[in-house]
């Protein structure tokens, strides 16, 4: 008893006790298109406890395909640090388009973007994510900040630059899905003027604060409406 006390008291003083997801996880999703489904996704994270990866695949599904034309592949990998995930390289392939690639270079603090033929590099502005690793960072925190009212700033890569965000977290919520009843974190989107798009994520608190539902309204009205379906090994 006194040895798993002094264990315990060790882990949480060295951070050594931080919770992680399993070690290669599969998530699937529906994208829908104004109520209409579109797509199926396909999301794989593997990791080790030092080093993860992220693979995310949507392919055209009934009726809908008509609209999501093409398979979207996004893949992600880079280092696990004590305050979440650090990447080191994003890509994004569209269809047939060529591959959009974002590189991060912790040690000399530099962000290069490859797309078009084209290569550029900035100056790193933490804190940094990419579009896939954002969405998991919070499953790699020990106690992940999300109170009610909290805001947080943060810059996505996606290969062709860099975009700051500024979310403002909603509360806690019981959310409906088809891979069953899950307690969220709610985050919104702070709009960026009327023309910006609106986006709201759903993180399961529960299941490792992997994400459940992520909802955007685009300019124009149009609803784009990813939900989780089923969490796999």
């Amino acid at each position: 008893m006194i040895r798993q006390l002094a264990f315990f008291l060790a882990c949480v003083f060295a951070g050594a006790c931080a919770a992680q997801p399993p070690h290669k996880l599969s998530l699937t999703y529906e994208l829908s298109y104004n109520g209409v489904v579109a797509a199926e996704l396909t999301e794989v994270l593997e990791h080790d406890g030092k080093h993860f990866s992220l693979s995310s695949e949507g392919r055209g599904k009934g009726i809908g395909a008509l609209f999501y034309r093409g398979a979207a592949k996004r893949w992600c990998r880079g280092e696990i640090a004590s305050a979440g995930l650090r990447p080191l390289e994003y890509r994004d392939q569209r269809g047939d388009n060529p591959v959009t690639v974002a590189r991060f270079d912790w040690v000399a603090k530099t962000l290069t973007h490859e797309y078009d033929g084209k290569k550029e590099t900035a100056k790193m502005t933490p804190p940094l994510q990419d579009r896939l690793s954002f969405l998991y960072n919070y499953a790699f925190q020990s106690s992940p900040d999300l109170a009610p009212g909290k805001e947080i700033r943060i810059g996505v890569a996606d290969g062709r630059g860099l975009t700051q965000f500024h979310y403002i977290v909603a509360g806690r919520e019981m959310l409906k899905t088809p891979a069953g009843e899950l307690e969220t974190v709610h985050l919104v989107k702070q709009r960026d003027g009327n023309e910006d798009k609106a986006t709201e994520i759903w993180f399961a608190s529960g299941r490792d604060y992997l994400p459940a539902r992520i909802l955007i309204i685009e300019k124009d009205g149009v609803r784009i409406d990813q939900m989780l379906t089923r969490i796999g090994n």
